[in-house]
């Protein structure tokens, strides 16, 4: 009886469990859905078009017309909801679905013009409004306009006030910029627009100022920068110190071309100078306030012994010019016009430098060979094709620089004493000599130079009151400048610096 009572329980039980199983089914999942609007902050205007999406990740939709959403058969669970919007802060709201229910909820987007600050107006520091004699080149300065973590570009606007021709520059992360290449004695106007990218972009007050008309200035020189040669011109110093020299200082020639050996004739008022076109080496001319550009050679081009060696010269009053091709010297008319050999030395024999004479016809020459080496000066004359006179031959060591005196008595050349030659063409000790036509006597000019060093390029001053030369290291990469021999009677001889990282000086 017992045992019988046992075996009923236990029956009871299993039809118990096996009732309970089948009430609860097995991954039974359970939906509801999800709506909801989305607005801007503070005035509560409809967004469309934001996009909503969820984590864990369920179907993503975009907002319509009016800013709502709604996606349906959400699973049950906990939700972090997303609304994303261009120019709009992003978005999360929490969300608990629940099984047959629908679940609300509002988003309030934040612009990002909200707490982002407009730039400050940038101010105009350099050049100054109403500010004159501002160089050919200038470094424009102004005022930074950041006023919160946003990155600021800046837009610079140049005018020309006589062209009305507008320069723009863009993309400037920085405060400052150079330009150079400005139009002598010109009235310019410029103005800088700063943005952030996000607000609306800000201007400055717009400035004025005018550059030197550079009528005042009798010094042409070169300089490299970046590595091209630029021709500028400039005035007398205002004492000794470095920023006391460079005084008026105007950039005549862009800083995209190779331009050198600047030559003015008063005549005509113009400059010649040689500059690198393609492979080849061409004269031109500009006027003294930069404008004006001509090429004068073109079927033959200027060539010898190192480029930056070469000399041509104005004659016939600034109608004409001569110049060395190898070794062949050439007559040219300053329009281009009239091309001619006049006179020719062996093959081999390269024409480097010449001067003329304006006293009369003859012409000072200085020829080497291809090395350099081997230098004569002669003075020939080209109507008859001969030399006339012998100036220095013979001798060891490089030598140039050559420039007759305004009586036509005396020619300046220099000479390197050391004798040394050598494949790179360097000299260690170049000093300036003069050369007396009338007696045929070679003295050493006494320019205080500094052992170690070169004096090259040498010019006598217009009233021949004085000479102007540039001395640099004979390492051949330091610094060059200018400077004037300067004699307080009495052969008390001194010297005076003119510009700094200068050379290639002419001075008339």
């Amino acid at each position: 009886m017992r045992k019988c009572t046992q075996q009923t329980f236990f029956y009871l039980m299993i039809l118990f469990l096996i009732s309970a199983c089948s009430e609860e089914p097995i991954d039974e999942s359970t939906f509801g859905t999800l709506t909801g609007k989305v607005v801007a902050k503070g005035d509560n205007t409809p967004l469309p078009n934001v996009k909503i999406s969820s984590t864990p990740v369920s179907t993503t939709v975009f907002t319509d017309a009016e800013g709502n959403f709604e996606i349906g058969e959400v699973q049950s669970g906990e939700y972090s909801i997303q609304a994303e919007l261009s120019d709009f802060k992003t978005a999360f709201e929490a969300a608990n679905i629940l099984e047959g229910k629908t679940v609300n909820i509002v988003f309030e987007l934040d612009s990002l013009e909200v707490n982002n600050l407009v730039p400050l107006t940038p101010m105009l520091l350099f050049p100054e409004d109403g500010a004159t004699n501002i160089g050919t080149q200038a470094e424009f300065a102004w005022s930074s306009s950041q006023n919160d973590d946003d990155d600021i570009n800046y837009t610079l606007e140049l005018r020309n006030g006589a062209t009305n021709e507008i320069e723009t520059f863009g993309d400037l992360r920085d405060t400052t910029l150079l330009v150079d290449n400005l139009a002598i004695g010109k009235n310019y106007f410029w103005q800088v627009t700063a943005s952030d990218g996000v607000n609306t972009s800000v201007k400055s007050p717009l400035a004025g100022f005018s550059t030197d008309g550079g009528t005042s200035n009798r010094f042409l020189y070169v300089r490299d920068i970046a590595g091209n040669n630029i021709i500028f011109s400039g005035g007398e110093p205002v004492g000794n110190d470095d920023e006391e020299l460079n005084q008026n200082e105007l950039q005549l020639t862009p800083s995209n071309t190779n331009s050198y050996r600047p030559k003015k004739d008063n005549t005509v008022n113009k400059i010649a100078f040689l500059r690198s076109v393609g492979a080849e080496t061409h004269i031109f001319t500009i006027n003294t306030d930069g404008t004006g550009l001509t090429q004068v050679t073109e079927a033959v081009p200027v060539a010898g012994f190192r480029q930056e060696e070469v000399e041509f010269t104005w004659y016939d009053n600034g109608a004409k010019l001569y110049y060395p091709s190898f070794n062949k010297l050439y007559s040219i008319n300053a329009d281009g016009s009239g091309l001619e050999v006049v006179y020719s030395t062996a093959m081999g024999v390269l024409i480097s430098e010449v001067a003329v004479n304006p006293a009369n016809n003859l012409v000072a020459l200085k020829t080497n060979n291809l090395d350099g080496y081997n230098a004569r000066i002669v003075v020939v004359d080209v109507d008859s094709d001969s030399e006339v006179e012998v100036v220095s031959n013979g001798q060891n060591g490089g030598m140039g620089g050559l420039d007759y005196s305004a009586d036509g008595n005396r020619l300046l050349f220099t000479r390197d004493v050391s004798g040394v030659e050598n494949a790179e063409y360097r000299q260690l000790d170049s000093r300036v000599f003069e050369y007396n036509l009338t007696d045929n006597s070679t003295s050493e000019i006494d320019t205080i130079k500094e052992s170690g060093t070169n004096d090259l390029d040498p010019k006598y001053a217009p009233d021949d009151g004085a000479i102007i030369f540039v001395n640099t290291s004979n390492d051949g990469i330091s610094e060059k400048r200018i400077y004037r021999t300067v004699d307080n009677n009495s052969n008390n001889i001194r010297k005076e610096p003119l510009f700094t990282d200068a050379f290639m000086p002419d001075w008339e």
